[in-house]
């Protein structure tokens, strides 16, 4: 029998293995040292094989926390995360997370097992066409029903998960290919090299073209999106946003694609970015969008959207191209190869003016500095989200779940660094964050790995609490508890006549509740006590959970109503609107 040690051996020489061997072969081969799962009857072969293998299994207390963890994974260190699953609930379980992941683009392989192939289709126990079912969510997937067929899947479904734009891909392996015997030739096995979509070729014309606008252009805006990130065009946006002098306006995935205090980083733009940033934008001459794909939160009412300004769409997904917004120039390719072909052919150019009238919209507030954050005695997240920042310098990776304090967080939680951020931002998943974390943590091992949850999502995977305990893995939490499903809330405070249906939260003492589980915590109540409290978060040896009691019916603003253009924005109570480019941002 192979040991961990010697079971590298396998990928240099042709082997006798069962199909359960071969999984967990390949995956060693693709370098995969950690995986996400939960066992059952048809996955128990390949867990039976797994103790010969040098990969740690990561044992999650509910399937969707598989996938959220493996998602983590992937962001956090720039690599394929993996998930695995028996089959029935178990893979349908899982779905919620490959679609988190396919909404935003994330590299992952799900592995889950089935019935044996005599039975497919007889609606055996625990029997689902779980192909069928992801079909729409997963960039490819695979049923495997033979052991010599499970290597050549394995291999190709890591070359789809990371090639073009990454996404997740399902792997479905009954359980006699499992357990059947096959010869392991892992060099055999590799799939045909990748060969990218024909149109993604972008031609002379096209980067003269693109050139030519950026030359001409007095008011252009750089709009950075995941794809900076993914591509790792971080030095190729910089490059162009010094050498042209264009502010650059950030996505939500966007963030630390472009470094927070950076003179030409404007924030974040969308349905809750920044005032100046959204009327920069409907002010603009020119957009050059870079890996972003004009999502709805983005842009607003389409027929509104930068009606002014002339559209570089840089993009590597050909079917992104004139889907929500016309654009001039389509230079479909990896953004920065695509940069790098595109810079030696813009030169320098003025951008004072213009920078100058944008500075002169944020007032006085832009910043969102700790003087703007006065102490009333009342604690709000803004208070949490800054101080959490200044505390951990910015250099911590963020995991947050879905809401207002999603929201706040990329507001007031300023990233330098990519892959700091880690979000759930097409799906939108709440119960996202703990999870995610516990994925980044083990994807990135040497940063130091925060939660930030509300009340509400907070609950839907707080059973990973014993996932963190169990795999002894440091990660503080910070639940940013208002006692309400806080965005819902503020819809309904805005929209429906504060018919707050639904939406009054009761929770349990997250601090026993952690306790229960042998992790330390407490709770805040004033500002006073955050830096404290983050502090001995941040000392303690091993997770930490803190309860900050944040104000109940606080709101989330600029926000643009659903419907509406991205400058009719919602300001807060009080503030008063100058001229679009000279109205400060009071939030």
């Amino acid at each position: 029998m192979a040991t961990k040690e010697g079971s590298n051996a396998h990928l240099n020489t042709p082997t006798r293995l069962t199909g359960a061997e071969i999984m967990w072969a390949t995956l060693t081969g693709e370098g995969v040292d950690t995986v996400f799962g939960y066992p059952g009857g048809a996955i128990l072969p390949a867990y039976d094989a797994l103790r010969k293998f040098p990969i740690r299994h990561v044992l999650v207390r509910h399937e969707q926390s598989a996938a959220h963890m493996a998602d983590g994974y992937a962001r956090a260190s720039g690599k394929v995360g993996v998930a695995i699953a028996t089959s029935g609930p178990g893979a349908t379980n899982l779905i919620t997370g490959i679609a988190t992941a396919m909404l935003d683009s994330i590299p992952m392989v799900c592995i889950t097992g089935n019935v044996s192939s005599k039975i497919l289709g007889t609606d055996a126990f625990q029997e689902v066409d779980i192909t069928g079912i992801t079909l729409p969510v997963t960039k490819h997937n695979f049923l495997v029903t033979k052991s010599e067929d499970v290597a050549q899947a394995l291999r190709h479904a890591f070359q789809i998960a990371r090639s073009g734009r990454p996404g997740p891909v399902l792997v479905d392996i009954t359980k006699d290919a499992q357990q059947g015997t096959a010869i392991f030739d892992f060099e055999a096995a590799k799939p045909k090299p990748y060969r990218p979509h024909p149109m993604l070729s972008v031609k002379d014309t096209a980067l003269g073209e693109a050139a030519e606008l950026i030359r001409n252009a007095k008011k252009p805006v750089i709009l950075a999106g995941h794809g900076v990130i993914e591509s790792g065009a971080m030095e190729q946006v910089r490059t162009l946003a010094e050498r042209a002098q264009i502010p650059v306006a950030l996505t939500l995935l966007g963030l630390g694609g472009f470094p927070a205090s950076h003179p030409l980083n404007l924030g974040m733009m969308g349905m809750h970015g920044e005032a100046w940033v959204n009327h920069a934008i409907q002010e603009a001459d020119l957009l050059i969008a870079c890996g972003m794909r004009f999502d709805d939160r983005v842009t607003g009412k389409l027929t509104d959207y930068a009606l002014k300004a002339k559209k570089i769409h840089i993009e590597i997904d050909p079917s992104e191209i004139n889907k929500n917004v016309k654009v001039d120039v389509a230079l479909i390719g990896d953004l920065r190869q695509v940069l790098e072909d595109l810079l030696p052919r813009v030169g320098g150019r003025d951008g004072a003016a213009w920078l100058k009238t944008i500075d002169a919209s944020k007032g006085a507030v832009a910043v969102r500095d700790i003087k703007n954050l006065p102490d009333s005695g009342h604690l709000y997240a803004a208070h949490v989200m800054h101080d959490l920042w200044r505390i951990t310098g910015g250099n911590a990776i963020v995991v947050t779940d879905v809401g207002q304090h999603q929201m706040w967080e990329a507001q007031y939680y300023h990233h330098e660094h990519p892959r700091t951020l880690v979000t759930s931002g097409g799906l939108g998943t709440m119960g996202f964050a703990l999870p995610a974390a516990i994925g980044a943590k083990f994807g990135s091992p040497g940063k130091d790995v925060w939660v930030v949850a509300g009340d509400g999502g907070f609950q839907m995977t707080a059973a990973e609490l014993a996932t963190i305990v169990q795999e002894k893995i440091k990660i503080n939490i910070a639940i940013i508890n208002n006692g309400y499903l806080g965005m819902v809330r503020q819809w309904q405070e805005f929209f429906y006549e504060k018919n707050y249906q639904s939406t009054p939260l009761v929770s349990p003492d997250f601090v026993k509740l952690a306790d229960a589980h042998g992790i330390p915590g407490c709770a805040v109540r004033t500002r006073a006590e955050v830096a404290e409290a983050v502090e001995q978060a941040r000392t303690t040896n091993g997770p930490f959970l803190l309860n900050f009691m944040v104000e109940k019916e606080d709101s989330v603003y600029p926000m643009i109503p659903a419907g509406s253009a991205l400058h009719e924005m919602l300001r807060r109570p009080g503030h008063r609107a100058k001229d679009p480019l000279e109205e400060t941002a009071g939030e």
